[in-house]
């Protein structure tokens, strides 16, 4: 009876223990990349490691001076376009600005003709009263000189 217990326990662990079947999978494991690989995959990811910083450092600032440099002559461009489309905004609002001043300037100038044409009638008027006046004070002496002087 020891027997079979002790077979019995054999098959036992042989089917429900797989402890050692992964012990030896887990060495099989270790020994194939450890030690037959001689540490070749670590030391390529330790170099990938070094060479991706390095390449970024070299790599990005002359992409970015270039971006850099692209960037500026767009804005640049923008802004030339933005100042043309301002310039002839100013030189529409001064050309509107410039008709209606020039309009308002007309009207004051016929204004200000009508008002010298009246002025000018006054003052003919005026000088036609003198005048009248004038003539009536020498007609009065020129009589009074023909009737005060001796023939």
């Amino acid at each position: 009876m020891d027997k079979i217990a002790k077979d019995v326990g054999d098959i036992q662990s042989r089917l429900l223990d797989h402890r050692p079947i992964i012990n030896a999978e887990v060495r099989y494991f270790v020994r194939e990349f450890e030690e037959k690989r001689g540490h070749r995959e670590s030391r390529l990811l330790e170099n990938l490691n070094k060479i991706v910083p390095e390449t970024n450092e070299q790599m990005l600032p002359t992409d970015f001076v270039g971006l850099l440099s692209d960037v500026v002559k767009r804005l640049e461009a923008a802004k030339h376009m933005a100042e043309r489309v301002q310039q002839r905004e100013l030189e529409a609002h001064q050309s509107t600005q410039l008709q209606g001043n020039m309009e308002r300037l007309k009207d004051e100038w016929a204004e200000f003709l009508k008002e010298q044409q009246r002025l000018k009638q006054e003052v003919d008027e005026e000088h036609a009263k003198a005048v009248g006046q004038l003539s009536t004070q020498y007609s009065e002496k020129k009589k009074d000189l023909t009737r005060f002087s001796p023939l």
